[in-house]
C-alpha cells in the first residue's frame, strides 16, 4: 500500500530509490505498527507540504465589561482603546436618524459612567494611608482590648471572689475585677500579630488592618497594665497582683508564639483562662486554698471543648495562617481532649462538697447540664463534623454561666463554716478540760 502510495504521489524517478529504503529498513528490523504510522506521517509532511498540519492562530477572547483592565507593567506597556466606528450611511428616515442619536448619547453616558468607577476601582486597590479620627478611637480601642472577653475573664474572677468563703467586701471587689479588666485588656492589645490577617477571623482587627499604629497598641497595654497590675498588689494584696502578672507574662510571651510553634499552646492557654477565678479567690481570702485550685480545675476543663469545638470550624483559616492547633494538625487528638475534659467536669463538680467548698446538692443539680455537655462531647467525637463541634461550642457558651451559678447557690456560707470552727474548737476545749486534773 505504502509502495502504491508513492507512486501516485511521486514520480517514476524517485520510486526506485524509495523503495531500495524501504526494504532496507525492513531488512534491518520489524517494522511494526507505531514505525509504520511514524513512516506515513513523516512522507506526508516531506513530499505534501499542503497536507501537513499547521497551527490555527489562537482567536482573542471576548474581554468582559463588567471586568476591570489590568495593568501588568506601566512603564513598557500602553494599552490603547479602540474604539469601533460605525460606516457612514445616511438615514433612511426621521425616526431612524432620532435612534441613532439616542443610541450613541445613551453609549456617551455609559462611557462617561464606567470611567471614574474604573478610576475609583483603581484607587481602591491601592494602599492608602489611614488616619485615625478622635471619634472613632474608643471603638477602635474596644476591639483592641477584645472587650467581650475582657468581659468573660472579669465575670470568672467575679465568680471567684462571690465564692470564697470570707465576708463580701464591696471595695476589695470593684478593685479586683478593676484590675483584673486592665490587666486582660493590656494582655488581649499584645496578642495581636501580622499573621492574623490570613485568617478570616481575625484579619478585621484594628492592628492587622492598620487603623492603629503599634506604637500606641503597645503604649495602650502599658497604660492598661502597669495600672492594673498596681491596683492589684497595693488595693487588693501582693498575691493577686503576681497572678495577674505572671497571667500578662504567660499570654503575651508563652501563648501567643506557641501558636506558631506546638499545639501545646492549648493547654497554656487553657492555664491563662484558668488563672482569673483564682485571681478572684485570693484577692477575697488573700491565700491559695483547695477552693481556689478546684475553680481553676473547673475553667481549665472547660476550655477544651469551648476551643476545641471552635477550632474544629476554623480549621481552613487556622492552617492559613500557619497557626498549630490540634484540629489542624492532630484531629483526632482534639476529639479525645474535648470529650475527656467534658467527663472530668463530672468529677470536680463531684469533688466540690468533698473539700466542703459546696453543699451535696451541687454536684446532684449540676449534673444533668454536665452530662448534657458530655453527650455532646461524645457527638463532636463520635461524628467529627460541623454539625457537632457547633453544638458543642453554643453549649458551653450557657454551660459555664450555669454551673457557676448553681455553684454560687449551693456554696457554703461563712456563717455555718464559723459555727462549725467554733464547734470544733470547744470540743477541743472540753477535751482539755477533762485531760486537765
Amino acid at each position: 500500500g505504502l509502495f502504491v502510495w508513492h507512486l501516485k504521489n511521486t514520480g517514476i524517478r524517485q520510486i526506485p530509490c524509495q523503495f531500495v529504503h524501504l526494504w532496507r529498513v525492513a531488512n534491518d528490523r520489524l517494522i511494526t505498527f507505531q514505525y509504520f504510522n511514524f513512516l506515513k506521517r513523516m512522507y506526508v509532511t516531506q513530499y505534501n507540504k499542503d497536507l501537513s498540519q499547521r497551527a490555527k492562530p489562537k482567536s482573542d477572547s471576548v474581554a468582559s465589561p463588567f471586568r476591570e483592565f489590568q495593568q501588568l507593567d506601566q512603564d513598557k506597556k500602553i494599552i490603547h482603546e479602540i474604539r469601533q466606528i460605525s460606516p457612514v450611511h445616511h438615514p433612511l428616515s426621521e425616526t431612524s436618524s432620532r435612534k441613532e442619536l439616542r443610541e450613541m448619547k445613551s453609549a456617551a453616558e455609559t462611557e462617561d459612567s464606567v470611567t471614574p468607577v474604573r478610576a475609583e476601582s483603581k484607587d481602591d486597590r491601592q494602599w492608602k494611608e489611614m488616619k485615625l479620627r478622635l471619634d472613632d478611637l474608643p471603638g477602635i480601642l474596644a476591639r483592641l482590648s477584645k472587650i467581650k472577653l475582657t468581659a468573660l475573664v472579669v465575670s470568672t474572677t467575679s465568680a471567684g471572689f462571690a465564692m470564697a468563703p470570707v465576708p463580701f467586701d464591696l471595695t476589695c471587689f470593684l478593685l479586683a475585677s478593676l484590675g483584673t479588666g486592665l490587666a486582660s485588656c493590656a494582655a488581649n492589645s499584645i496578642n495581636q500579630v501580622p499573621f492574623d490577617s490570613n485568617m478570616n477571623r481575625t484579619k478585621t482587627r484594628p492592628l492587622v488592618r492598620g487603623q492603629i499604629s503599634p506604637l500606641l497598641a503597645v503604649c495602650f497595654a502599658a497604660s492598661c497594665g502597669v495600672p492594673g497590675i498596681a491596683l492589684l498588689t497595693l488595693g487588693v494584696n501582693p498575691l493577686t497582683g503576681a497572678l495577674g502578672a505572671f497571667n500578662i507574662f504567660l499570654y503575651t510571651c508563652c501563648y501567643t508564639p506557641m501558636k506558631r510553634m506546638s499545639i501545646a499552646n492549648t493547654w497554656v492557654g487553657a492555664v491563662v483562662g484558668a488563672i482569673p477565678p483564682v485571681m478572684g479567690w485570693t484577692a477575697a481570702t488573700g491565700s491559695l486554698d483547695a477552693g481556689a485550685l478546684l475553680l481553676g480545675g473547673i475553667l481549665y476543663s472547660w476550655q477544651f471543648p469551648h476551643f476545641n469545638a471552635l477550632s474544629w470550624g476554623l480549621r481552613e483559616d487556622y492552617s492559613r495562617g500557619g497557626y498549630c492547633m490540634m484540629s489542624v494538625t492532630h484531629p483526632g487528638l482534639c476529639r479525645r481532649v474535648a470529650l475527656r475534659h467534658c467527663l472530668a467536669l463530672i468529677g470536680l463538680s463531684t469533688a466540690a462538697p468533698v473539700l466542703d467548698i459546696t453543699t451535696w446538692t451541687f454536684p446532684i443539680i449540676s449534673l444533668p447540664i454536665n452530662l448534657y455537655i458530655s453527650y455532646l462531647g461524645f457527638r463532636f467525637y463520635r461524628d467529627a463534623d460541623r454539625s457537632s463541634s457547633r453544638k458543642l461550642f453554643f453549649c458551653s457558651l450557657w454551660h459555664l454561666p450555669m454551673l457557676l451559678l448553681v455553684m454560687f447557690t449551693c456554696k457554703k456560707s461563712f456563717l455555718e463554716k464559723e459555727d462549725k470552727g467554733d464547734l470544733l474548737s470547744g470540743n477541743h476545749g472540753r477535751a482539755m478540760e477533762i485531760r486537765l486534773p
